[in-house]
């Protein structure tokens, strides 16, 4: 376990609670995201819980177990008729309003930066600045769904741009953990998501924001 205050770990566990509320909502309450997400977020609170994740001298890196299936999902997702349909009918509203959860885990991050398990460049201080989708996210909800006075063109771009963000800190956030490929922050590497319950941002809380932006490009693409 991580030598931290408690409530760091209770916020984080609530803002994934919350994500996973707010993706769920968006589907209309489907049982299969209601049953997998569970089964996933257990799976990987279990692993990371036992140590499983914090074995550096696996081959390849366990770290990899978390966002590398996702990834894969979310390809099959949109290779298969069923998948588009399922996709089709999300409600955007709800995944836009979603991303509200990127200002929590960033003011958890820069907690985490504080305890010195995380480094600075992954907070909103360093090159992190996915805060800015999270603070956005209620004025597109509302200004481009609610009000209709964003157009789809916006919206799209809003998405791509929250999308490289998020993007930015993946990538940051990999090249800083103590593994083979680690080229920053080796003074204060990134050693919070090996651990229970910080290893749900890789394996949860980010493969849902990232398919939440994916979906909703892929939407307003189609949008004539």
């Amino acid at each position: 376990m991580l030598d931290i205050p408690l409530i760091i770990s209770i916020a984080f566990i609530g803002t994934t609670v919350l994500t996973f509320w707010l993706f769920w909502k968006s589907s209309r309450f489907c049982k299969p995201v209601l049953w997998v997400s569970i089964v996933w977020l257990m799976l990987h609170g279990i692993l990371a819980f036992s140590g499983f994740y914090q074995n550096l001298e696996a081959r390849p890196p366990r770290i990899t177990l978390t966002l590398g299936p996702s990834i894969l999902f979310i390809v099959l997702l949109f290779s298969f008729e069923k998948g588009r349909s399922w996709i089709g009918q999300l409600n955007l509203k709800w995944l836009t309003l979603l991303h509200i959860i990127r200002v929590p885990v960033e003011l958890i991050l820069y907690a985490l930066f504080v305890q010195k398990v995380i480094p600075e460049l992954m907070t909103f201080t360093g090159r992190n600045w996915d805060i800015l989708a999270g603070i956005t996210a209620p004025l597109v909800y509302y200004f481009g769904y609610v009000q209709g006075t964003l157009g789809r063109k916006f919206i799209l771009f809003w998405n791509v741009l929250c999308l490289s963000l998020l993007l930015n800190i993946v990538v940051n956030a990999l090249l800083s953990t103590p593994l083979p490929f680690q080229q920053f922050a080796f003074e204060q590497p990134n050693r919070a998501l090996f651990y229970f319950p910080f290893i749900w941002l890789p394996a949860y809380v980010v493969p849902v924001v990232l398919l939440s932006h994916v979906i909703e490009i892929y939407r307003a693409m189609k949008t004539p």
